[in-house]
């Protein structure tokens, strides 16, 4: 008995050490990613939160706890009317962009995905806006919204529309459309500003083709059998998109829609290069009212309330994740 006993733990013995090497090999090649990943974001996300538990401006002042959290979000305070305008303007930067980015990529992918002549070549164009760097294109688009020499001006001059500030127009479309009717419109229901706007556009133009990459993985993931059975029993084509074509993409939709989602509430390069903020604050988000705070008011708690504002606007994009995946999440269909 004794000597069946020994055999067996040696072979437990045996098996511990082989899953302890393999788990050890693991996290050897996980390693160089978990280092760059601690050093770069968790070291620097603690280091935020200590700072936004302190006064800090040019210098350290003093241990704070939760001061700079109540001055932003005091209702009768400015750093709280500062915050709540810049976050309006983030929500109208993402309704102005995710939406209308997956619409054209959806398209797009589509087209392409129907076998279209020189689809290589259009994969190169469509592309191509994505992996150039957002401030060179910006700075591009900059000059195409020039007020006075723009090219948009000139094509919209072509069809007897007056030439735009763009970038430089803090009024709302809407107030804007009204006011070309002879209808004048409150500010409360002005919209975004034609600026805001200009940036958009701009957003959408460089993220397309990231997009319609997504869409057409997933368009290529769906079996053309199911397609084929279904044109075999008479569907018509809007048919099958809705039935077969829309359900089985749906968690790349999902996919996209978070990740969308969450790049636009956390843009700054695009905004920063083409109107920094302005006109009058109009195309100031989140994120560049947090490096305004950050780094233009050290002489004044500057780092402190920039760092709190940075963790708020954290648990808002989360918890705007989590809703959607608690309501947008149910009508993904996986099967």
């Amino acid at each position: 008995m004794a000597a069946e006993v020994i055999p067996a733990k040696i072979r437990v013995a045996s098996r511990r050490r082989r899953i302890f090497l393999e788990n050890f090999e693991a996290y050897l090649f996980l390693a160089p990613a978990l280092i760059l990943i601690g050093l770069f974001q968790v070291v620097p996300g603690i280091a935020a939160f200590v700072m936004s538990l302190t006064r800090w401006g040019v210098i350290y002042e003093r241990w704070a706890w939760f001061e700079n959290y109540a001055a932003i979000l005091d209702p009768s305070g400015a750093r709280f009317g500062e915050f709540v305008n810049a976050l309006g303007v983030t929500v109208w930067y993402v309704l102005l962009t995710v939406p209308i980015e997956m619409a054209i990529a959806l398209i797009v992918a589509f087209v392409l995905y129907q076998g279209t002549r020189g689809r290589g070549a259009y994969r190169v164009v469509y592309f191509m806006p994505y992996i150039t760097s957002v401030v060179a294109a910006a700075t591009i688009f900059e000059w195409m919204f020039d007020a006075n020499f723009g090219f948009l001006n000139y094509v919209i001059g072509l069809v007897g529309v007056g030439s735009q500030a763009w970038l430089r127009e803090p009024r709302g479309i809407f107030q804007m459309i009204g006011s070309a009717f002879g209808a004048g419109l409150p500010d409360s229901f002005a919209g975004p500003s034609l600026s805001l706007v200009a940036v958009s556009i701009f957003t959408i133009w460089h993220f397309i083709g990231f997009q319609t990459v997504i869409f057409l993985a997933g368009l290529t993931n769906i079996s053309r059998e199911l397609y084929e059975a279904a044109r075999i029993d008479g569907a018509r084509e809007r048919q099958i998109l809705r039935r077969i074509t829309l359900p089985l993409l749906s968690p790349t939709l999902f996919f996209v829609g978070i990740i969308a989602t969450v790049g636009a509430m956390r843009s700054f390069s695009q905004i920063y290069v083409l109107t920094n903020g302005g006109p009058l604050d109009t195309t100031r988000t989140v994120p560049l009212l947090i490096f305004h705070t950050f780094f233009e008011r050290t002489a004044v708690n500057g780092i402190g309330l920039g760092a709190a504002m940075s963790f708020i606007f954290v648990l808002i994009i989360i918890a705007i994740t989590l809703f959607q995946f608690r309501v947008l999440g149910r009508r993904v269909f996986y099967d």
